[in-house]
């Protein structure tokens, strides 16, 4: 029984501490995130988009942070879905809102609210049910991935010089979209079974090579097409489990 109780203890005061390294970071995405909120009021909407970007580089950062340091944290833990909701669902609905959504009137704010509210619904069921879901996969589309949706499409038109008035009821659609989809039942690849310790042949670093470059080139679009193509992927997985259960009744 002591030695028990002895394995139990640290655990419990790991779990109730704040450590620095992790929350530096989760602070650092969520200046990113209230720095985006700022730039889309005074109407520097690319600013405010890539400022998304870089909260959610720096949230996908503190996670791995922590797990590779040891140093997670009930704190941590709740602190990073608070700066989540600020950087991935404060900011897009309200970026999308200033740039686009302005002249609709009710039907703007509405779409924003759907945003904002779906985010707030995700991170409070990730949070639920974070001991019981499958790791390997996502219910619903991830908040970070979303804003990425929403902050690319307004980067790339931005770069090609619409302005959101042109293009409103796309962005109407893509938002609704994107909220319906944090709270919906799909199942979105999580990666978080890929070993990044794991030995890989050559030409998987060429290839990772290849893929900056191919970003360099036309970030807005690159970054935009490769969000876009997950946040539909979730449905094309759903679909072809869809045709394997009807293809295969049970009897």
């Amino acid at each position: 029984m002591p030695d028990d109780l002895n394995d139990r203890k640290p655990m419990n005061l790991r779990r109730r501490s704040i450590y620095l390294l992790p929350n530096i970071l989760t602070t650092a995405a969520l200046f990113a995130g209230f720095y985006a909120i700022v730039q889309a009021m005074n109407s520097k909407f690319e600013f405010a988009a890539i400022a998304i970007f870089i909260a959610m580089v720096l949230d996908g950062l503190d996670g791995r942070v922590a797990r590779l340091t040891r140093t997670q944290s009930e704190f941590g833990a709740e602190y990073d879905s608070l700066s989540d909701m600020v950087s991935f669902g404060v900011a897009p609905s309200l970026l999308m809102y200033e740039w686009a959504f302005k002249d609709l009137g009710k039907l703007g704010w509405f779409a924003a609210f759907i945003y904002c509210a779906g985010t707030a619904l995700r991170l409070a069921r990730f949070n639920a049910n974070i001991e019981t879901v499958d790791k390997r996969f996502f219910q619903g589309l991830p908040s970070p991935a979303a804003a990425a949706v929403i902050a690319g499409f307004v980067w790339v038109m931005l770069d090609n010089h619409f302005i959101g008035q042109e293009t409103r009821w796309y962005a109407v659609t893509l938002t609704v979209f994107a909220g319906l989809s944090m709270v919906s039942n799909v199942r979105f690849y999580s990666f978080k079974d890929f070993n990044m310790r794991k030995s890989v042949p050559f030409i998987v670093i060429f290839l990772v090579a290849l893929f900056f470059i191919l970003i360099s080139i036309d970030p807005p679009g690159v970054l935009f097409l490769l969000f876009l193509c997950y946040a539909l992927s979730g449905y094309v997985l759903w679909l072809l489990g869809f045709h394997k259960k009807t293809s295969h009744p049970t009897t």
